[in-house]
């Protein structure tokens, strides 16, 4: 009977040990970069296409205002951002092979461009920036790089601009948090980098019986080296000393 009651404490302790999981942490260094992913109007403006859906969590996360934040801290300190942006142009219109929600995209037309090569319809459409972020975007800390295709960075310059800037630490932010922000996370990740998601300064889709936003807040914790709040990784910013 002792010897039982000794397994069952151990199984016990077992699984008490697996459901804690551990925090690796996240240092912000000079190989520190933030990456901010669709900071465009289709997500993040009451006119955009999928307000609809996002602008709840949107407005309950703050996540416009703690994205200005993230751009304000990184141009008074310096450092690095990489903006992925999402874009579609006419041919990627024709695409023979699509999911849920890029067939949905192209037939709501989120952030459609006109040519690859021209910005005619550009400026205050779904593609665009957020007003507000323009300020920031237009800063020499910034690159933009090509935009992602689908959801992750795999089809766009984001993990080669990373590199060759001599970047090992990603602080992550952005739209939508279980869509384009968790594949980046996930492929950053895969990609050997450090990932940390500051988890208001994203936000997802609320539809009936599936909160997006909840998915990747859960995903998030489980895949990242560490998860934040802006107010804790922009005082951490600011701490830095190069």
């Amino acid at each position: 009977m002792k010897k039982m009651i000794i397994m069952t404490i151990m199984v016990v302790n077992v699984f008490t040990a697996y459901a804690q999981l551990p925090d690796p942490g996240f240092e912000v260094d000079s190989r520190t970069a933030i990456v901010i992913t669709d900071p465009q109007n289709d997500f993040l403006s009451p006119d955009g296409v999928t307000w609809g859906v996002v602008g709840e969590s949107v407005t309950a996360n703050h996540t416009v205002e703690n994205l200005e934040k993230l751009f304000k801290v990184a141009k008074e300190k310096g450092m690095m951002v990489f903006v992925s942006p999402h874009y579609y142009y006419k041919h990627d219109h024709n695409w023979k092979i699509e999911g849920a929600l890029e067939a949905l995209m192209h037939k709501i037309n989120m952030f459609d461009r006109t040519h690859t090569l021209r910005t005619d319809g550009f400026e205050g459409s779904g593609a665009d920036w957020l007003d507000r972020y323009k300020k920031y975007i237009e800063e020499d800390n910034v690159i933009i790089t090509n935009p992602h295709k689908v959801y992750g960075p795999e089809s766009n310059d984001l993990a080669l601009q990373l590199r060759k800037h001599g970047v090992e630490n990603i602080i992550l932010a952005g739209m939508s948090s279980n869509l384009c922000t968790e594949s980046h996370m996930r492929d950053l990740v895969e990609s050997g980098f450090r990932v940390a998601v500051v988890k208001d300064a994203t936000a997802g889709a609320i539809l009936p019986g599936l909160n997006a936003y909840e998915a990747s807040v859960v995903n998030f914790k489980m895949i990242a080296s560490h998860v934040y709040d802006t107010k804790e990784i922009v005082t951490k910013i600011k701490a830095h000393k190069k």
